[in-house]
């Protein structure tokens, strides 16, 4: 499994989170919305450490992780994270 994040989205964490070197960004599984996988679940995503990484992509020295605890969410599959251009937002999608 990996976290596969495209150019677009690194600019959009840049801007619209303030990214800098060093920061990590956590992508968790939320209670909420739904998912291609469970419903009732939803992709969360925030600023912060972590305690215990079971995947990780470091680009550009940010850090995108999924803890180990939320790796059962994505149901062995990549996670990617683009931009939409006409929404100017995020979009994930997943595939094995």
């Amino acid at each position: 499994m990996k976290i596969v994040i495209s150019e677009e989205a690194l600019s959009w964490f840049k801007e619209e989170m303030e990214a800098t070197a060093g920061d990590y960004i956590r992508f968790y599984a939320r209670y909420g919305g739904s998912s291609p996988f469970h419903e009732a679940f939803s992709l969360g995503m925030n600023r912060e450490q972590p305690h215990d990484i079971g995947i990780e992509t470091v680009i550009d020295d940010i850090h995108f992780y999924i803890e180990k605890d939320d790796v059962w969410f994505f149901n062995e599959h990549d996670l990617y994270v683009t931009v939409n251009p006409e929404t100017e937002e995020l979009e994930y999608s997943y595939k094995n």
